[in-house]
């Protein structure tokens, strides 16, 4: 099966909180955190809500009130580039406050996760700046001599006694006791958005060694995810009738658009002919008028002539006679 694009991201955020859930009482995690106006984000941020109680969890031990964290794929290297930038992520959020020092740096924390141990990074920042690294715990290195308070942890090298969500985070994940521990916790929160969310990602990343493996994990695996699949299945069942309804009901609107359109056209052939009679009417209307306005005009000068010429006896023959009346428009000449 070919590889698809996989939301690590999305998957670490998950498996994040449930390694800090224990302290989730005194956390609040945001995702995809807006550092600022313009596209500046950083993976998550951690937001220590009371100073009154230390995190006793290995990868938060560090922890003070604003807590940054910057996460690299199992595919990706953490870099010297990447370092700068969340640093200056952490000085953006630092003055990205309502007040001045709204923030203290003292109260920043910055963690870089990844999936190698960035050697060439550490070589770069020990020669450019004199930061040095020390190891607190399996997978777990702080660095020194900066004024912010830094630390990398490498999920791959983490207890997975202590930390099996974020050791998990991988492709390679073996069939072993640690991926049995992993799956009987899920199944004790497969409710949980949190669980699902990271453990979906580690079965789409272990895709094939998952199918390929012919053990009671694999079988455990499919067991755990069949009722899962089964809802997914109905879902996409669902979704295909409510298409088809949709596309029905589409198709009917079509149907009744058209038919009103018909209507519509019908009616205005009708209001066009109808117009059409009108014009005519008024054009012989007014030929009429202008015929009328002809005859009126030829009486009144006839009637006028007559009158001039004293000739009574032939103006009383012409209102009664049309034939005469005819004969004088011609001697006239009108």
């Amino acid at each position: 099966m070919a590889d698809e694009i996989l939301q690590w991201h999305d998957g670490f955020h998950a498996a994040l909180q449930i390694e800090l859930q224990g302290e989730s009482a005194h956390l609040r995690f945001c995702s995809e955190y807006e550092l600022y106006k313009k596209s500046l984000r950083i993976d998550t941020v951690v937001i220590k809500e009371s100073d009154a109680k230390p995190i006793q969890k290995n990868i938060g031990k560090i922890f003070r009130k604003h807590n940054l964290i910057e996460y690299k794929s199992p595919d990706d290297y953490l870099s010297i580039d990447d370092f700068y930038k969340v640093y200056g992520y952490a000085c953006l959020y630092q003055s990205n406050t309502e007040k001045v020092h709204g923030i203290s740096m003292e109260d920043i924390t910055i963690t870089f996760v990844c999936s190698h141990f960035p050697r060439k990074m550490l070589k770069l920042l020990k020669k450019e700046r004199g930061i040095g690294v020390v190891r607190k715990g399996k997978g777990i290195y702080q660095l020194t001599n900066d004024p912010i308070s830094m630390q990398i942890i490498v999920n791959t090298q983490l207890s997975p006694k202590e930390n099996v969500w974020l050791c998990s985070l991988k492709r390679d994940l073996a069939m072993d006791i640690n991926t049995k521990r992993l799956l009987r916790e899920y199944k004790g929160h497969r409710e949980s958005n949190l669980y699902q969310a990271a453990m979906d990602l580690i079965m789409r990343a272990n895709q094939k060694t998952m199918e390929e493996a012919g053990n009671m994990v694999c079988d455990a695996i499919k067991e755990i995810f069949a009722d899962e699949w089964k809802k997914q299945e109905l879902k996409f069942q669902e979704k295909e009738v409510q298409f088809q309804e949709k596309e029905l009901r589409l198709q009917e609107k079509e149907s009744q658009i058209n038919e009103k359109e018909s209507q519509i056209n019908e009616k205005e052939s009708q209001i066009n002919e109808k117009e059409s009679q009108i014009n005519e009417k008024e054009s012989q209307m007014q030929k009429k008028e202008i015929q009328l306005k002809r005859l009126e005009n030829r009486m009144e000068t006839l009637i006028q002539l007559l009158i001039n010429n004293n000739l009574l006896d032939d103006l009383k023959k012409i209102s009664m006679d049309k034939t005469y009346r005819e004969q004088m428009y011609q001697r006239y000449g009108l």
